[in-house]
């Protein structure tokens, strides 16, 4: 019989539709980083991560609020490995001086080694980085605007070297980078001084 490939978005959208998980943040107790996860920061400065009540939260009454200041601030969900699939949160930034940023992590091995896929308000763009023994690299950016104060749906799919970044359902970057593979924990990011919520993180 011959074999079929499908494309990376129906595959991801298939296995997404089929074993996805989401966490709300409900269900963790308010002025506590969420468990399992584990939150950190690499570089100068340091996130603060907590589980708050938002009342513009879609799905109330809670949120994950990022309102520390580090180069790069990461929050993961530690009891997850996933190879090939697909991460997608929803993400308000309130504000920032330097970056007001939402980012979605996935394939992270340890805070030197993982993938991030941003949106950022301030500089109107969605990227897609990677981070290895090299530090950070920029692997596209794409201008777009993206506004403060409102909620957006940032998504990655990747399978293989091929990986797909959309927001508010509009796809941004799709390429092939096979620098970082197999599984990996999966989480949320933060940029500088970005006062970001989060919720409805589902993988």
């Amino acid at each position: 019989m011959k074999s079929m490939s499908l494309p990376l978005g129906l595959l991801a959208a298939i296995s997404f539709s089929a074993a996805a998980e989401t966490v709300n943040f409900d269900a963790f107790a308010v002025g506590n980083p969420p468990a399992p996860w584990k939150t950190g920061q690499g570089g100068k400065g340091k996130a603060v991560w907590k589980v708050e009540a938002d009342p513009s939260a879609p799905s109330k009454p809670n949120v994950l609020h990022q309102s520390g200041s580090a180069n790069f601030g990461w929050a993961v969900k530690t009891d997850t490995s996933i190879a090939d699939g697909a991460v997608e949160v929803k993400f308000k930034p309130l504000a920032g001086r330097r970056a007001q940023a939402g980012g979605v992590i996935f394939r992270f091995k340890n805070p030197q080694q993982y993938y991030v896929a941003r949106a950022n308000a301030n500089e109107n763009n969605v990227n897609l980085y990677r981070f290895d023994e090299s530090g950070r690299e920029e692997v596209k950016v794409v201008e777009t605007p993206v506004s403060l104060n409102q909620w957006h749906t940032l998504r990655a799919e990747f399978q293989g070297a091929h990986i797909r970044v959309s927001m508010d359902g509009k796809t941004y970057i799709d390429l092939e980078d096979g620098h970082i593979s197999g599984p990996g924990a999966v989480g949320v990011w933060t940029r500088f001084d970005s006062d970001t919520l989060f919720d409805d993180f589902t993988y």
